[in-house]
């Protein structure tokens, strides 16, 4: 469970992104070795005293034709609007600057928990340069050295103790499911057109994730919740100017999801943003649906919907699990199709299969195609156990882990798919030796 957003802010070349690397280590989870899952290095899941959460770099991001200070700016107001935490970097080797001074003024407005830190302080020798940042006003500096790991624990720790204690899940037992995609693929339309048809909304109230709104109602007896991630408060045109930053609202609203809907603008066609969000769905192991809207403004004819459904296993190779529905948010079309499909879905990623049931699959599955050997050695998998669902999580109990080859693994998990269904849902199998 992610307990909170932490953004590191600074002006160029005092460390954020050594910090941010540091920080992320070993424990990054947006490293996956899955074909097509397109990434970002501004961002980052990590791990402090057993506690996740989210990590934004903004010195990973670039801004053309923008002004050395309105970048700064840009970045310190994403920052402020994203983030429960803001850890502030300066450079202690050169002292406070008018650039510092500048940030230091804009967070001094920001009602976040500020954590002022000075990099580059690689000695004891050093730790007096650190005290003249007191006069940026926004708390009290702790000496760090992003290349050595000096003091990165002490604001870990600070930034654990300073995220906000979560509400309790009103929703626990209602099915939930969230819209995501780039601006204007229609997902408050699409919001709407399932809301309208003889649902019974119950409540709009804001969620955990800012400008969401969690929208509570019933269909045929059965509870949802619909977060719609649309709203963005634009604070000129920052995010205008940094659309990948869209994707960090989409982040949270994936985390609190059971389904997630990945929308694509039958108008302007599959983009790379649209691989961007849909990986973070896919990564997270949450129940994925494509949904391509629009389709009323496509020209077809009777071999357009076969056209595009190949492009989009082509382009979405990770999401061949994942259903698509085409649909129009203006028409309704196929709209009514959705919730029967996200309950299907949802009902998919809490199946469990019984232990002795799983391993006759799996001994038919080797039995009609062995695995291929390795240097002169043979994967053997002596039994399997399903250990978790929401992703439906097994782990195959073999000789050598080493041996299980991502081709084998994915004859596998075909061979699941074919005989338990699965559909929408990723799989996750982890091979362990027997001891």
């Amino acid at each position: 469970m992610i307990k909170g957003i932490a953004a590191i802010v600074g002006r160029p070349n005092v460390g954020k992104s050594t910090i941010f690397n540091r920080m992320i280590g070993e424990r990054k989870s947006i490293v996956e070795d899955t074909p097509g899952v397109t990434r970002d290095r501004i961002y980052g899941k990590a791990e402090w005293l057993t506690q996740e959460f989210r990590l934004i770099d903004t010195g990973g991001i670039q801004l053309e034709d923008q002004p050395f200070q309105e970048e700064i700016r840009m970045q310190v107001e994403i920052a402020m609007d994203e983030a429960d935490v803001i850890i502030f970097v300066v450079n202690g080797r050169e002292g406070v600057t008018h650039d510092d001074e500048y940030i230091g003024r804009l967070l001094q407005k920001s009602e976040k928990p500020i954590l002022l830190a000075v990099n580059k302080i690689d000695n004891q020798e050093m730790m007096t340069e650190i005290y003249e940042f007191y006069q940026l006003g926004v708390g009290d500096p702790i000496a760090v050295s992003g290349v050595h790991g000096i003091g990165i624990g002490d604001i870990l720790d600070q930034m654990i103790q300073s995220f906000p204690k979560k509400a309790i899940n009103e929703y626990e037992s209602m099915t939930k499911f969230c819209l995501i995609g780039r601006p204007n693929v229609g997902k408050s339309s699409l919001v709407n057109a399932i809301l309208k048809q003889d649902r019974s909304i119950v409540s709009d109230v804001e969620g955990t994730t800012r400008d969401a709104i969690d929208t509570a109602f019933k269909n045929d007896g059965k509870d949802y919740v619909v977060i719609d991630t649309a709203g963005i408060r634009k604070r000129g045109k920052v995010y205008e100017n940094i659309e990948k930053y869209s994707v960090l609202r989409a982040m949270s609203a994936i985390e609190r999801s059971d389904v997630v809907l990945v929308l694509i603008d039958g108008e302007s066609g599959i983009r790379e943003q649209d691989k961007h969000v849909a990986g973070y769905a896919h990564e997270a192991g949450k129940g994925v649906i494509l949904v391509y809207n629009k389709w009323d403004c496509v020209e077809k004819d009777e071999q357009t919907m076969n056209q595009i459904t190949k492009k989009l296993r082509k382009e979405f190779i990770y999401l061949d699990y994942a259903p698509i529905v085409f649909v129009s948010a203006k028409t309704s079309q196929r709209v009514n199709t959705l919730l029967p499909l996200i309950d299907q879905v949802h009902d998919a990623s809490l199946l469990r299969i019984q232990t002795n049931i799983l391993n006759e699959v799996l001994m038919d599955a080797q039995l009609m195609t062995p695995p291929p050997t390795h240097k002169g050695q043979r994967l053997k998998i002596y039994y399997a156990s399903q250990v978790a669902v929401a992703p439906p999580t097994f782990v195959l109990f073999v000789n050598d882990p080493h041996l299980l080859h991502f081709s084998y693994q994915r004859y596998l998990e075909n061979r699941l798919r074919e005989a338990f269904g699965f559909i929408g849902s990723p799989l996750h199998i982890i091979a362990r030796e027997r001891k």
